[in-house]
């Protein structure tokens, strides 16, 4: 028969559940851990989350690397595209243009003339986009058609505006509007016509700020609305691995391939501001939340110290009895260590429970109050992610437990240093 020591049978035999007041304190001490615990993995898990399916958006639309020429339209194209599909961890390469435009849409009777937006036009080859974006497969209405003077529309741009498929929008470049202005300091002021289009297709990417400013026409389309000739704005460059350190090597890699003529930018470049953001409110919550876990100790401190104090005439029997100071601070160690484990497990499963049922609880919440708490406008997001990491979930119950061990210290040190005449002069 397996033999428990000493300290841990005396702390558990201290543990069982008594109708008095220190059981219940007791009780409230492992729900207060198992609390602090689920609230800390629920709130890492949605931020994890959060992070992951940004990253799967930006990354989604726009590739992992670009490869541009400051201040001039990359004339060769076609060559460079060529030695960057030679590189090691290249995936795929496409041409793009990207600048801004003042679009407009057809006189809408139910409105006060035709609606104006300043969105981001992106200059694709149709033939070559899939391979470094997902747009080709992410027009929800219509189709994926550029021929002629087709053009896509991002969903919410087009919810916001009116746009349907088949209707008809006006694109005036920003080189235009300069030329016209200039113009009219001149005795023949020059008129620019604005390019018309047709939208053939609405696009979703699942990222509202994409979504709500962007929209694509085709390579040659671009070229000519921005007079860029032959040229473009610079190449988009998928890798196989898009982690950070992968895409820092190939960043690094590719930009002495091709020399300082060329520009090689990474997605954590681009979106370093945002993702930043994330990360530095992930850690701020986790230290906040911590804070959760440190009221829990005083709870523990408080029962242990009231247990002490009842059992004030044992730990003096237990020390006329030869027990060594080590072994009546161990007793009470082990017993908040007791209590963080039991906590620190109930709280895994009930953080667990509750991150799975996340979004059915917020549609109910949705449901009983009539409101959008999570509204997709602001969050980008139809539904709360959320992402549990093994390293997140060893941190916190790691923490946790040693913060539960620490609350012990203090009880056990009052009860180690009892003198055991006068703990039973005391009684």
């Amino acid at each position: 028969m397996l033999r428990l020591p000493f300290e841990l049978g005396l702390a558990l035999r201290y543990l069982r559940p008594k109708k008095n007041f220190v059981s219940v304190i007791t009780l409230f001490c492992v729900l207060g851990v198992a609390l602090g615990v689920a609230v800390l993995i629920v709130v890492i898990a949605v931020m994890s989350g959060f992070d992951l399916e940004l990253r799967r958006k930006l990354i989604g639309f726009s590739a992992h690397l670009k490869v541009v020429t400051p201040g001039h339209p990359m004339e060769s194209w076609q060559k460079t595209m060529g030695q960057i599909e030679t590189q090691p961890g290249v995936k795929g390469v496409a041409p793009f243009i990207l600048s801004q435009v003042l679009m407009q849409t057809q006189p809408d009777p139910r409105l006060r003339g035709p609606q104006s937006f300043a969105p981001l036009v992106r200059g694709i080859d149709s033939e070559l986009e899939g391979r470094v974006s997902v747009l080709t497969n992410r027009v929800i209405e219509g189709e994926f058609d550029l021929r002629g003077s087709g053009v896509l529309v991002g969903s919410t741009l087009a919810d916001q505006l009116r746009i349907q498929v088949g209707d008809r929008v006006a694109l005036h470049s920003t080189a235009a509007l300069q030329r016209m202005l200039e113009s009219r300091k001149t005795k023949q002021p020059e008129l620019v016509p604005a390019e018309n289009y047709e939208v053939r297709g609405i696009f979703q990417v699942g990222y509202d700020q994409i979504d709500a400013s962007f929209i694509a026409v085709s390579l040659a389309n671009a070229q000519e609305l921005f007079s860029q000739g032959e040229g473009v704005n610079g190449l988009s460059v998928m890798l196989e691995d898009s982690a950070p350190e992968n895409t820092r090597l190939r960043q690094d890699q590719l930009q002495e391939h091709l020399g300082p003529e060329f520009r090689v930018v990474s997605w954590l470049d681009e979106n370093r501001d945002i993702l930043g953001a994330i990360e530095v409110e992930k850690d701020a919550m986790l230290i906040i939340l911590f804070v959760v876990m440190i009221v829990a100790a005083f709870c523990i401190v408080c029962s242990q110290i009231a247990f002490v104090i009842r059992k004030t005439r044992e730990v003096g029997m237990l020390k006329s009895m030869g027990a060594t100071t080590g072994q009546v601070v161990m007793v009470f160690l082990a017993q908040s260590s007791m209590v963080g484990v039991v906590g620190v497990v109930m709280g895994v499963g009930a953080g667990m429970v509750m991150v799975s049922i996340r979004n059915d609880f917020l549609h109910f919440m949705r449901w009983a109050t009539g409101r959008q708490l999570f509204p997709q406008s602001i969050y980008s997001f139809a539904e709360i992610p959320a992402l549990v990491l093994k390293e997140d979930l060893m941190l916190i119950c790691g923490v946790s437990l040693v913060i539960c061990l620490l609350a012990g210290v203090v009880p056990a040190w009052i009860a180690a240093s009892m003198r055991p005449v006068e703990a039973l002069r005391n009684e």
